[in-house]
Order: structure tokens, then C-alpha cells, then sequence
């Protein structure tokens, strides 16, 4: 229902803006579309894993599908984040005729939308009493970032109105293409946050070094003069890790040996070990 509103209001906002000649109302509308894609692709992703949950060719799910989704959406982002700055450059030169109240009362139904979208994804601590953990995940990571986002457009809403109103009363009209850069700057760094965060996981580079450090640490100490050769680790999912490593040993121990030392770490769901022997005369365990 959220995704809804936000979709429609967002189509209005952008018409109103463009055809009242508002950029701060444009901006405004780009800005609900920012976060109507992000949630959009969110549900996407849940519909799409859920059709290709049996299908073997995703080795390790479908979870990227949300994350591809997510950087082409913040590419997109930039791109109108650059023309609604330019834009409303051009509008402190060559001002246009907005009209004012019309504006004005598309930016107070959107505020109103932005508004009832947080009522309704506000907590609800009646969810946690029967599943605790499962009430946890779920609202902690995807309940609360949706409730940030619609503040964050009711934010974006209430400065369309000041800058609105401020044109209407006081005949400021350069607050108007103030607020459009104002919100091409609000888009353009959620955009930077996404490609950031995006980019990392589709190269595998989300994981952080000392985790990395930690995990080579925990390997290595486990059995006296034991040498991480190769060691891979890669996000699966949120929260979830996949794992490769290639031990080298003077006196090898099987696989298992080795996953249990890492039997604390409930993050890595998917573990490969290989094990080699140091001296070539031995041979090698697997």
C-alpha cells in the first residue's frame, strides 16, 4: 500500500511540478520516486526469489537480484539528480511564472501521503510477542528503512511548502530553484550511498578487511604451523557469508577439522575447505 502511494504521488508531483514550473516540487517528486524505486525493487526481489526459489542455476539464490536492481535505479538517480541541479540553475536567470497555489496544494496532499505511509509502517509491538526473532529482522532492517524513507520525503515535502509559501507571501522566488538544488543534493547523495553500497556487493568487496583478518587469525591458530593459502568470502545475503579457503599443512586434517574452528561464526553459511600438504612427498588431503 505504501509502494502505492508513493508511486501515484510521486506520477503527480512530477506532472505538478513540471506543469506549475515548481522545482522545488519536482525535486520533491524525483525524491518520493528515489524511494518508491527502492522500495519497488524490494518487493520485486521477494516476488522473484520466491518464483525462482527451485531454480538451479542461481548457485546462491536470488538475493542479487535486488541489489543489481537497486544500482541501476541509483544510476538513474544521478543522472535527474544532474538535470534538476542544472535546471534550477538556469531558473535564478530565467525565472518562470509559477503557479503558486496550485503548487502549493499538490505539496500539501504529498506531505499528507508521506505522512500516513509512516503511520503505517510505524512499529508495532504486538508483532514481537509471539516471534521475537523473526519480528526483529524484519522490522529492524526492512520496516524501519522503508519508515526512514517516507520521513525523508515528508522532509523533502515540507521545504517544497516553505518555499512555496515564501514565494507566495514574501515574492521570494529564487527559494524555489534553491529547493530544487536542495533536493537534486538530497537525491544525489542517496544515489552515491546506493552505487557505493550496491557496487561493493555485485564485485564481492563488501566484506571488510579485518573480518577477513579475523577469519585468516582464526585459521591459522587453530593447528600449530598451518598457513591460509587462498581464502575467499563473499556476501550470500544479508547477514550470511559464503566462504572458500585453501589450507597448506605439514601434518593435513580433514575439512571438518578446519569448520570447526569457525563453528562460531553463524554468518558463514557456506563453507569450502581444501587441504594441502606442505611437503610434496606426503601428498594431499581434500
Amino acid at each position: 500500500l505504501v509502494i502505492a502511494l508513493t508511486a501515484v504521488m510521486m506520477v503527480i508531483e512530477i506532472a505538478a511540478g513540471t506543469v506549475f514550473n515548481s522545482m522545488a516540487l519536482l525535486a520533491d517528486g524525483w525524491h518520493m520516486a528515489s524511494h518508491a524505486s527502492a522500495l519497488g525493487i524490494t518487493a520485486f526481489a521477494y516476488v522473484y526469489a520466491r518464483h525462482k526459489t527451485a531454480d538451479g542455476r542461481f548457485s546462491f539464490g536470488t538475493w542479487k537480484v535486488s541489489v543489481l536492481g537497486g544500482f541501476t535505479s541509483a544510476v538513474v538517480l544521478a543522472i535527474i539528480a544532474l538535470l534538476i541541479a542544472w535546471t534550477s540553475l538556469g531558473r535564478f536567470f530565467e525565472p518562470h511564472t509559477i503557479r503558486f497555489d496550485e503548487a502549493i496544494l499538490v505539496a500539501c496532499v504529498g506531505l499528507v501521503v508521506n505522512l500516513f505511509s509512516a503511520y503505517l509502517l510505524r512499529d508495532d509491538p504486538s508483532h514481537s510477542h509471539a516471534h521475537p526473532q523473526q519480528s526483529h529482522e524484519h522490522q529492524d532492517h526492512n520496516l524501519r528503512a522503508a519508515y526512514l524513507h517516507v520521513l525523508a520525503d515528508a522532509l523533502t515535502s515540507v521545504a517544497a511548502i516553505v518555499a512555496l509559501l515564501t514565494g507566495k507571501y514574501f515574492g521570494w522566488l529564487w527559494m524555489d530553484p534553491a529547493m530544487g538544488i536542495v533536493g537534486s543534493l538530497v537525491i544525489a547523495r542517496w544515489s552515491y550511498g546506493l552505487l557505493r553500497d550496491t557496487s561493493a556487493i555485485l564485485l564481492d568487496s563488501s566484506v571488510a578487511m579485518d573480518e577477513l583478518h579475523s577469519i585468516r587469525e582464526t585459521l591459522e591458530r587453530g593447528f600449530s604451523g598451518d598457513v591460509v593459502s587462498d581464502l575467499h568470502v563473499w556476501l550470500l545475503g544479508p547477514g550470511k557469508r559464503g566462504l572458500i579457503v585453501s589450507m597448506l599443512s605439514d601434518h593435513p586434517r580433514v575439512p571438518g577439522d578446519y569448520k570447526r574452528l569457525l563453528a562460531d561464526r553463524p554468518e558463514l553459511a557456506h563453507l569450502t575447505v581444501e587441504v594441502n600438504c606442505r611437503m610434496p612427498h606426503r601428498g594431499a588431503a581434500a
